[in-house]
């Protein structure tokens, strides 16, 4: 086999051992597993249980007393032997409103700890799942829009806490009713018992299939709401290009299109509801006949009082009436556990980049980075990166250079440990990154992007976001962010800048200039201390004043640490103490501007090229 045939085959197994985990779509769990592993995930959701279900069973007995002094008021009370005891009707009848009275109260703790316990549940289930989204790389949550990955965190919580604090409540006491019920309605007579679970046993027999169909629906409808999310942000964070381009109407169809889409799964998903429900409806009613017509029948023949019909009948309303309403409770549990799903998928979805077990603190200090055979291919791509052994020496300037997709960006990815590579090892000071603790990683190297984001807050608040202490109040704050701005030389511009540190700088920066915004990046690097910056170097037109201001707040930045810098322009390279070409993944060069301009190959090409545009 051939050099380059080797080469290809070895690319190839490698690309194809790349990381990159899809985001679930959603979880394969079944309900009774998808309700355990949501239970697992949000213990809070149990707390005081006991407690709560002995108050629905007082609140479930105060449904059935009604029946019972039914029974009783007519066959002791109104159909006395001696004639009618209005003594016993009002002692039945004020007994009865005092358990009523005590069943209600029941039934409003019921409600008040449930809703406790779901919200704490539901809210350990948010911050849990919102803390696994940042764990997860961003080639892991591109997989999906940024909308419908928030609303996995946001509006399918939303649709659990419905069900628990509905739904749940209503399925606790609805079992417990149809349990009293039918062990009163076995008291009175076992024979119309027997039709009535007769009657239902079909209905019984036919939800299992539907409840798996509605799951299926409800799954999908989950998923359509996600896509509208997804579109609808994209078009308000992209309202400007939009306008600008002027196809508002396009993008309308493409946001009407997935609320059309959202529409018919929720229509689908109901219909099939309705359809369940109308089959309990109707079994219900043919119950209540039956029984009317066996009960009459049994009175006749084997003595059952009126009383007791009377009651049973009550009794039946009782069963049928929670088996109706499963119809909505099946609903919403569908809905929810579909929510749940979603939730869980995100929790489940593998974080690629985690410490390793045993992985140590990183001392302070001077950093060096050192790459050894390293390679590098995005899911389901080719080597982006390959075969790159590279020496980062202490308090280097270092510059890389080369072509658009060259491997520039990714290079500055493995050593923030953004990403790990494929194959070979990235070091900081000989240890393995994987061998290092991220929050140790993250406080000694710090990636300062293209274009800084900023947060919808002060100024004062966007430079302290990336600080690795705290401040007892805002003015001791304010004093260290105006230092850092004093330490850049920006003391002029933030004089100058309305409003100064407590300036509104709005959504994402948007009431400052990108060059601005790349100042505020700036001072927020300086705060944070780090021992190694890496910088894209911003390529956004910028006035020559705020340039200026740019060159000078990065030489202040830069000294006396190691930096390496994504250099778009030669005039970086030229003042690096290290450049780095890299040319299809590969490094190709590396030395200093002079000795690299010295040579044939491709930095002269490149800086001979850059020279004819600028002049």
């Amino acid at each position: 086999m051939s050099t380059t045939a080797r080469d290809t085959r070895r690319d190839e197994e490698q690309a194809g051992t790349a990381g990159g985990v899809r985001l679930e779509t959603t979880s394969a769990l079944g309900p009774w597993a998808t309700l355990r592993r949501g239970v697992r995930i949000s213990p809070q959701l149990l707390d005081g249980l006991a407690l709560t279900v002995l108050l629905a069973v007082v609140a479930a007995g105060g449904r059935v007393v009604v029946p019972i002094a039914v029974q009783q008021t007519v066959d002791t009370g109104i159909l006395a032997p001696g004639g009618p005891d209005t003594g016993r009707v009002g002692l039945l009848v004020a007994g009865a409103a005092l358990f009523l009275l005590v069943a209600g109260g029941a039934s409003a703790l019921v409600n008040i700890r449930l809703f406790r316990a779901s919200e704490s549940g539901l809210a350990e289930l948010r911050t849990r799942a919102f803390r696994h989204v940042h764990d997860l790389s961003s080639l892991t949550q591109n997989t999906e829009r940024r909308g419908s990955l928030v609303s996995r965190v946001t509006s399918d919580v939303d649709t659990i806490s419905l069900f628990v604090q509905w739904g749940g409540i209503m399925l606790l006491v609805s079992v417990l009713q149809i349990g009293v019920a039918t062990a009163l309605m076995l008291v009175y007579s076992w024979q119309l018992t027997l039709v009535v679970w007769a009657s239902f046993l079909p209905l019984v027999l036919v939800l299992r299939p539907a409840q798996r169909r509605v799951s299926a629906a409800y799954a999908q409808v989950r998923v359509r709401v996600g896509a509208m999310l997804g579109a609808i942000s994209e078009s308000v964070v992209g309202a400007e290009t939009i306008r600008a381009y002027g196809v508002g109407a396009r993008t309308q169809r493409t946001v009407d299109r997935a609320v059309r889409a959202t529409r018919d799964a929720m229509v689908r998903a109901q219909t099939r509801v309705a359809l369940v429900f109308s089959s309990g409806v109707l079994v219900a009613n043919a119950v209540l006949a039956a029984v009317v017509v066996v009960g009459t029948l049994l009175g006749v023949d084997d003595g059952l009082t009126v009383g007791q019909l009377l009651a049973f009948l009550f009794l039946v309303q009782l069963f049928t009436g929670p088996v109706q309403m499963a119809t909505e409770i099946l609903n919403e549990l569908q809905n929810a556990l579909a929510g749940w799903r979603r939730v869980i998928g995100v929790i489940d979805t593998e974080a690629e980049v985690t410490d390793r077990p045993g992985a140590v603190d990183s001392p302070r200090g001077p950093a060096a980075f050192g790459l050894r055979d390293v390679s590098y291919a995005y899911p389901g791509g080719p080597l982006v990166l390959r075969d790159v052994d590279l020496d980062l020496p202490l308090r280097a300037k270092v510059a890389v250079v080369g072509k658009t997709g060259s491997g520039k960006t990714t290079l500055a990815k493995l050593l923030t440990r953004m990403a790990d590579p494929v194959h070979g090892r990235v070091e900081l000071d000989g240890v393995d990154l994987r061998d290092v603790r991220l929050r140790s990683l993250r406080q000694r190297v710090v990636l300062v992007p293209q274009e800084g984001f900023l947060f919808d807050g002060t100024l004062a608040e966007n430079v302290a976001y990336g600080a690795r202490g705290t401040w007892d109040d805002d003015d001791a704050r304010d004093r260290d962010v105006a230092r850092a701005f004093a330490d850049l030389g920006l003391a002029d511009w933030l004089e100058a800048l309305p409003g100064g540190l407590h300036a509104d700088v709005g959504q994402r920066g948007e009431r400052l200039s990108a060059g601005e915004r790349q100042l505020v990046a700036l001072a927020r690097a300086h705060l944070a201390d780090a021992d190694y910056l890496v910088l894209d170097e911003a390529t956004s037109a910028v006035d020559p004043a705020t340039e200026v201001r740019i060159a000078r707040a990065l030489d202040q930045l830069t000294a006396g640490r190691g930096t390496l810098t994504i250099a778009h322009r030669l005039s970086t390279a030229e003042a690096a103490d290290l450049v780095v070409v890299v040319d299809a993944g590969r490094v190709v060069q590396t030395g200093p501007h002079a000795e690299l301009l010295g040579q044939d190959g491709p930095y002269a090409a490149m800086h001979a090229a850059w020279l004819s545009q600028t002049r």
